[in-house]
């Protein structure tokens, strides 16, 4: 996160426990609900891994730097794009026509989280963190970056993790996609000299939102049969 060692680690701890209770909740009253439920949980290990990319760089550690940048892209760079389509996917009415687009959203996620992580496993030069106004700045090359444009790779990023609960059956999920909406644009238009870390710190915040839904148990109106 940004700002401090410590207050990544903290955010890190609270996203955990809040994972855990969510995921605890989605045992008992839905499993449809576990990969959403796991989303807090994960944002938090993200976290752990910045703080560690923090600690890396008081100490001068450039190996701790390197390993915890690396973790901590493999969820902003892997993981997102894969499992929130994934998650869309399992919460869908099996009889959803839609169901069969979030699948390829899945399959995309997974191809496109592919091409911008694991080529960082062979550079470790692409690897690149340094502190902006107190902030982790991540200046990453990307494989991408050789065949088109960065912006277009964005694009197309934020397409995968926004588009498919947008276009979900149940409202509290879309409304889920507009939590993502409103952190995207403020990042974009106030913290962009940090905005992968400030991204994935207020998406993480932002599936505070998703424990709501699950303790709640809000698909259920909209779908007796599967959330009763």
């Amino acid at each position: 996160m940004c700002f401090s060692e410590a207050v990544s680690f903290a955010t890190g701890g609270v996203l955990i426990a809040g994972g855990g209770f969510a995921t605890y909740k989605a045992v008992a009253l839905n499993r449809r609900y576990l990969p959403f439920a796991l989303m807090p949980a994960m944002a938090g290990v993200q976290q752990l891994f910045e703080g560690h990319v923090w600690m890396g760089l008081n100490v001068g550690d450039p190996t701790m730097v390197w390993w915890a940048a690396l973790g901590f892209m493999f969820f902003s760079w892997f993981m997102w794009p894969a499992w929130i389509p994934l998650s869309v996917y399992v919460l869908e009415p099996p009889e959803s026509r839609r169901k069969r687009w979030f699948y390829i959203f899945v399959v995309a996620g997974v191809g496109l989280g592919s091409i911008l992580f694991m080529p960082h496993l062979l550079n470790p030069d692409w690897i690149n963190v340094s502190v902006n106004n107190r902030s982790l700045a991540y200046e990453d090359t990307m494989f991408l970056d050789y065949l088109v444009p960065r912006p277009t790779t964005y694009a197309v990023y934020l397409l995968l993790i926004v588009l498919p609960p947008l276009l979900s059956t149940y409202l509290h999920v879309r409304l889920f996609a507009v939590t993502l909406i409103v952190i995207v644009t403020a990042v974009y238009l106030f913290l962009s000299y940090a905005y992968i870390s400030f991204f994935c710190l207020l998406a993480g915040l932002g599936t505070l939102h998703l424990i709501y839904i699950i303790l709640r148990n809000k698909c259920r109106r909209e779908c007796p049969v599967l959330f009763s």
